[in-house]
């Protein structure tokens, strides 16, 4: 495997699990519950690997592959994910706070009942995916481009939807001080357009009889 990290976590029982995987080709990380804090994964090709309940708050994934991974409940607050693959990864429940994923791929991603308050999803290609119950208060959606997503999420006056573009099915929660309202249909592209976005709110196809 020619990736190599350039910093290892703090924990000895999550260092040697990622030096046995970089010693051994074609199998994917068994990293549920280990703290990789302050490691340095950027580039790593993580696909299909487990990070279920994984702490990693703080760690550096930027480039990285994390193709079907299951990143369930995992801690990534403040984690660094410019750019990365998340194209069907299980982010159910996962605590992303003030995380950076500029520039990542989300297709057919999961984010229901994910906590990504204060995150930043600039540039962000979000297609297919599932949030629901996601609360995105003080997220910065700024150039993110959305296809066709369940969209329920949680905003606030200080989520960014400047130059956000796509289709979504809603509906979302805005919340303003301490009241909120749900929003949906044209009141719900009125609200992204008031804020410098252009989004078409769909409705689900049924399936056929």
């Amino acid at each position: 495997m020619s990736w190599r990290s350039t910093a290892f976590p703090a924990d000895p029982e999550a260092t040697r699990q990622l030096q046995e995987w970089l010693a051994e080709e074609g199998y994917s990380l068994f990293g549920v519950e280990r703290d990789f804090r302050g490691a340095d994964l950027s580039g790593g090709d993580f696909s299909g690997s487990w990070f279920t309940q994984a702490v990693l708050a703080g760690v550096r994934l930027v480039g990285a592959s994390l193709y079907r991974a299951d990143l369930q409940s995992a801690d990534l607050t403040g984690a660094d994910l410019t750019g990365a693959d998340l194209v069907r990864a299980n982010l159910d429940g996962a605590v992303l706070r003030s995380a950076r994923l500029d520039g990542a791929h989300m297709a057919r991603a999961a984010l229901c009942d994910a906590d990504a308050s204060g995150a930043s999803f600039r540039g962000t290609r979000i297609l297919g995916a599932s949030l629901i119950d996601t609360d995105v208060r003080g997220a910065d959606l700024t150039g993110a481009v959305l296809y066709e997503n369940l969209f329920e999420v949680t905003v606030d006056d200080s989520t960014v939807v400047r130059g956000l573009t796509g289709t979504v099915f809603g509906p979302i929660t805005a919340f303003s001080g301490a009241s909120s309202r749900e929003l949906a249909g044209a009141e719900l592209e009125s609200w992204i357009a008031a804020r410098g976005g252009q989004v078409r709110v769909i409705t689900p196809r049924r399936s056929p009889k």
